[in-house]
């Protein structure tokens, strides 16, 4: 059976973009997690709804991948199709003088070069956001005051039946990290956003500004997901996890961020089961601390 999905994927989308058993630790930002059964990079979104049509028909779950950012595979892998869409599916127009059409696989610090270049503001808090413009869209991304819907337009998606919808900025239903995308499992694959025009040295400014704030306070010299937990409501995780006294905590390889206690790092030869018993320990410690349940921001995949 593996044999034979496999020669109808590679009817598809070519031999060239398709990888079995391939490393996921490759593949993310935490640079943690074992193979996945199938690895695809389709090149268009015809390709994509082929793709996702093998993998429907003959049982085979599948996982929209961008650049690997906001995601904890497992050590033990994914039984499924991994589909990463960065890199292939990812080009970026202007149009209209001030909005810019980009395809779902795009890197948010691509988009906002192109809106600087442009001299468009209003993207300058996505420049550092190290994810693509689709899974933006889904956890409705935000960062310094800014956040998705404030710009987004529209959004273009595949549905689970496979039919390719157009829905607005309302339709999206954009919240904090979440969006209707996420609830109904569509698929994005393009988005329209409308910014402002602005001068080029005032944008760069910001996004200097910006950038420092994050080379200051961020662990960026360290794989991670990002942002481990989401903010619970009138309090910061990261403040949370330093009053509970857990800074520089460890657990394996993966540990509490001794620069901002919001972000687990892989300090070094982590697995994906040092994370999730790091996480856990500080979810209780600050439940039973604070009487707070930290939630997880970054997504899992696979067994745990």
């Amino acid at each position: 059976m593996k044999k034979e999905i496999e020669n109808k994927l590679i009817d598809c989308i070519g031999i060239e973009n398709v990888k079995l058993e391939e490393p996921m630790e490759k593949h993310t930002t935490f640079r943690i997690g074992g193979p996945a059964d199938y690895f695809l990079c389709p090149q268009t979104a015809e390709e994509l709804k082929a793709v996702i049509h093998v993998c429907k028909e003959t049982g085979t779950p599948y996982f929209i991948l961008g650049n690997g950012s906001n995601l904890l595979v497992s050590d033990k892998g994914y039984r499924g199709a991994v589909i990463q869409i960065w890199k292939n599916m990812s080009k970026v127009s202007v149009e209209d003088e001030t909005k810019i059409r980009a395809q779902a696989g795009a890197q948010l610090s691509k988009i906002a070069s192109c809106a600087l270049e442009q001299s468009l503001e209003g993207f300058e808090f996505a420049a550092g956001i190290p994810g693509t413009l689709g899974g933006a869209v889904v956890m409705n991304a935000g960062a310094y005051g800014g956040e998705m819907k404030d710009v987004l337009v529209e959004a273009t998606v595949l549905d689970t039946e496979g039919n390719v919808r157009t829905l607005k900025n309302e339709e999206l239903e954009l919240g904090y990290r979440h969006s209707i995308v996420k609830e109904k499992n569509y698929i994005v694959l393009e988005v329209v956003i409308e910014l402002k025009k602005g001068s080029a040295d005032s944008i760069k400014a910001v996004m200097d500004d910006l950038k420092e704030k994050r080379v200051s306070k961020q662990p960026l010299d360290r794989p991670s997901a990002g942002s481990t937990f989401k903010r619970p409501e009138g309090h910061f995780a990261g403040k949370l996890i330093m009053d509970a006294g857990l800074r520089g905590f460890q657990v394996g390889g993966a540990q509490v961020s001794e620069k901002h206690c919001g972000f687990v790092v892989n300090a070094g030869g982590a697995t994906a089961e040092d994370v999730l018993n790091l996480v856990k320990a500080v979810q209780k410690k600050v439940q039973d601390e604070f009487g707070i349940l930290l939630e997880t921001e970054i997504k899992f995949l696979g067994e745990f």
